[in-house]
């Protein structure tokens, strides 16, 4: 066993999950921060994803565990308003903000399935919503258009980022197909409610 790279790995994945939390960094941010912070070489071996989300998750228990749980839920609350507002492109949350890992440094991140693939934005100009475009990639690494638009958070007191990624309606079914860790990577909005009101039951049988 390679000691010196299973402590490289942890030591990584543990500054990496502070910048995840503390600043909201994405995970291939965080790792590579890290790595520099660390002194390590650049080309040092990486933590996985699902090392990430252990070491994010251990960071919040640690750390802000009922700050991050309110943080999580006003999130989640204006993903549902986006959600509803673009109903008819079949909305679907991922992200940290579905995973329950989201703290308020977090962006959220709605999948949209369209027909047309221009029509969620004829309807963002039809509402004289102003956004950013631009181009992400997707699931399978391919280009996605990307529709970013800032919007006020009242529970949290601030501004946060909502990222819309415009597919066409033939990627939904691959959109649902469990992650490698074998999680839902996303769900509409009847599935985060549920989410929301299963996350809301877990807090309250933790409370002395």
């Amino acid at each position: 066993m390679d000691w010196n790279r299973d402590s490289n790995h942890n030591d990584i994945a543990a500054v990496a999950a502070r910048l995840v939390v503390e600043e909201g960094l994405e995970y291939a941010a965080a790792k590579r921060r890290a790595v520099k912070q660390l002194g390590l070489q650049a080309r040092a071996p990486l933590p996985d994803n699902a090392a990430m989300d252990a070491a994010v998750r251990e960071y919040i228990a640690v750390f802000c565990p009922e700050t991050q749980a309110a943080e999580l839920r006003a999130l989640r609350e204006v993903a549902l308003l986006w959600m509803g507002r673009l109903a008819a492109f079949r909305p679907h949350l991922g992200g940290a903000v579905w995973h329950g890992t989201a703290t308020r440094h977090s962006d959220i991140y709605v999948q949209l399935f369209c027909d047309d693939p221009k029509s969620a934005e004829f309807a963002l100009l039809d509402h004289r919503v102003e956004y950013h475009p631009g181009t992400v990639n997707g699931w399978r690494g391919e280009p996605v258009q990307s529709l970013t638009l800032r919007t006020r958070c009242n529970a949290l007191g601030q501004w946060v980022l909502v990222h819309l990624m415009v597919h066409d309606l033939d990627d939904l079914r691959g959109a649902l197909k469990p992650d490698a860790q074998g999680r839902k990577p996303r769900g509409d909005a009847p599935a985060l409610r549920a989410l929301m009101a299963q996350t809301l039951t877990e807090t309250q049988e933790h409370m002395p």
